[in-house]
């Protein structure tokens, strides 16, 4: 379908420009949200008639985000959420929960203004672009960690998590120990005691019965 572009669309076009999309979404989401006409001679003549006035209302709400983006580009926004040893998450950080994050902090973002290509799904901090306009994109920090303190090592760059490879080789070692035969260290030593307990009762049995045998007879 060819629509005209009545705001830049990232990717897409210019305001103005007439440019050939899907049908799913023209229909879905550029229509129904008024950033775009079918492209049509009415709508055209339309969009002629209009443009001065779409281009006014394009750079005052242009100007409204550049004052939000200079309030939180570069601005760190917490996550907290569970996770293993690894640093893979129970769940995961998706465009939603970035919004409400940064809401919660006193600027309105809605969700699809978080271009996230994918779900965060491990510890750490990530960068992640914020479109506020379609001229005005900024970068912010999500730190995700388990905890408060654990967050504020990460912002100085400590690694939280643990190697995958270490963990691995703690469990083999653990389960070494535990085979067939073996015994912890701690029953190895009570064993080793026990016999020597066992030895010197068995030595002064024999000494007792040595001394009965030379006795003299009355």
């Amino acid at each position: 379908m060819e629509v005209i572009l009545l705001e830049r669309i990232r990717k897409l076009g210019q305001m103005g420009e007439v440019v050939t999309v899907k049908d799913g979404f023209a229909r879905n989401f550029l229509l129904p949200q008024g950033k775009a006409l079918r492209a049509n001679e009415k709508n055209k003549a339309h969009f002629d008639e209009q443009r001065a006035e779409l281009e006014a209302r394009n750079l005052e709400l242009k100007g409204e985000a550049e004052k939000v983006g200079e309030k939180i580009s570069g601005e760190t926004f917490i996550a907290i959420r569970q996770a293993g040893d690894t640093g893979q998450l129970y769940g995961s950080v998706s465009s939603r929960d970035i919004a409400d994050t940064i809401c919660e902090n006193g600027v309105q973002i809605d969700r699809n203004q978080i271009l996230l290509n994918r779900p965060i799904k491990v510890l750490g901090v990530h960068e992640v672009l914020v479109s506020l306009h379609p001229e005005v994109e900024v970068n912010v920090n999500i730190n995700v960690a388990r905890t408060e303190e654990e967050a504020e090592r990460q912002a100085r760059g400590e690694d939280i998590t643990v190697d995958a490879d270490e963990v691995e080789e703690e469990t083999i070692a653990v389960e070494e120990v535990f085979e067939e035969g073996a015994l912890p260290l701690e029953d190895d030593a009570d064993a080793a005691e026990t016999a020597e307990t066992v030895d010197s009762s068995e030595a002064e049995t024999a000494s007792d019965d040595t001394a009965e045998e030379e006795k003299p007879a009355e």
